[in-house]
């Protein structure tokens, strides 16, 4: 990202923290004003007057609030708003208010060629500019500190939105190529016998037949299996080779010899020469596959 971009992409953020260092500055420059002029302190003092002064305290505080926008972005990538993220950003908004009162005491003791005294230093310009500048200066980082973390969890919130709109389209797609790959039939039954599970592959299925509440599965191999289910649901389930010949019978036509109809009776008969009977309801669906 080159520097054009950057200022583009936060733009609103930082015209957001000029408002609220404008805000702050007025504020304070204004509350000093109106202490001179309360109690006499000053009758020259003006606004600006008052305001040039101490420019340079607000543009070290903006300075280090550079310390902010660092270290909120390093832990933008927290999910949720802990006890212990609220407790390092308070211990870094105090370092900072400490750092800024230090630097404007040592500052203040240079610009009026004071001689130096640990004790004083502490005990006079520490101690002053704490009251007057520490509830405005913690005031003003708590406010970048907030915007800042709203602005990146906001800046990561639509970095998920389109993960999931890429993952969606990307899914989509994926589904429609399996769809024209594969076909919904099962190509399988898994069958419980006991405690075991046995895969019976359904192009070795050659007919089913009901038996109360379960079914018997007839494989190539003359063997029979017993599964829980229905005709309904594994006509559903099975390829069209199978048909639906009667109300206990359902059969798969790859397998099926011959159709034998008569005024007594009507039946399949399969290749390995088992006779399966067919209902007048199914005869027309039995011809209309074979035909």
């Amino acid at each position: 990202m080159n520097f054009l971009s950057y200022i583009k992409d936060y733009k609103g953020i930082i015209v957001l923290i000029l408002f609220v260092l404008f805000l702050t500055v007025t504020f304070e420059t204004s509350q000093q004003l109106f202490y001179l002029k309360r109690f006499n302190l000053s009758d020259e003092a003006t606004f600006f007057y008052l305001l040039k002064n101490q420019a340079y305290r607000w543009i070290i505080w903006l300075l280090l609030s550079g310390f902010i926008f660092w270290y909120v972005k390093s832990n933008s990538n927290a999910s949720k708003i802990s006890a212990s993220l609220v407790f390092k950003y308070l211990g870094l908004i105090i370092g900072l208010v400490i750092m800024n009162i230090f630097i404007i005491s040592v500052s203040q003791l240079i610009t009026y060629d004071i001689k130096f005294s640990l004790q004083s230093f502490i005990s006079e310009y520490m101690q002053f500019f704490m009251y007057q500048k520490a509830p405005m200066y913690t005031l003003g980082y708590i406010a970048i500190t907030v915007i800042m973390h709203l602005y990146y969890a906001n800046e990561k919130l639509h970095v998920k939105i389109q993960n999931l709109s890429e993952l969606k389209v990307t899914n989509e797609e994926l589904y429609r190529q399996l769809k024209r790959q594969i076909d919904d039939k099962s190509s399988i039954l898994n069958i419980k016998i006991g405690n075991k599970r046995k895969i019976v592959p359904v192009i070795d299925i050659t007919w089913i037949e009901a038996d109360d509440y379960c079914v018997k599965v007839h494989t190539i191999t003359n063997e029979t299996y017993t599964m829980r289910s229905s005709l309904k649901a594994l006509e559903e389930k099975l390829d069209t080779n199978f048909i639906r010949v009667h109300r206990k019978a359902l059969v798969n036509m790859n397998f099926t010899e011959e159709l034998y109809t008569s005024s007594s009776s009507t039946h399949l008969t399969l290749k390995n020469k088992i006779q399966i009977p067919v209902s007048k309801k199914n005869l027309k669906i039995v011809r209309n596959f074979i035909n």
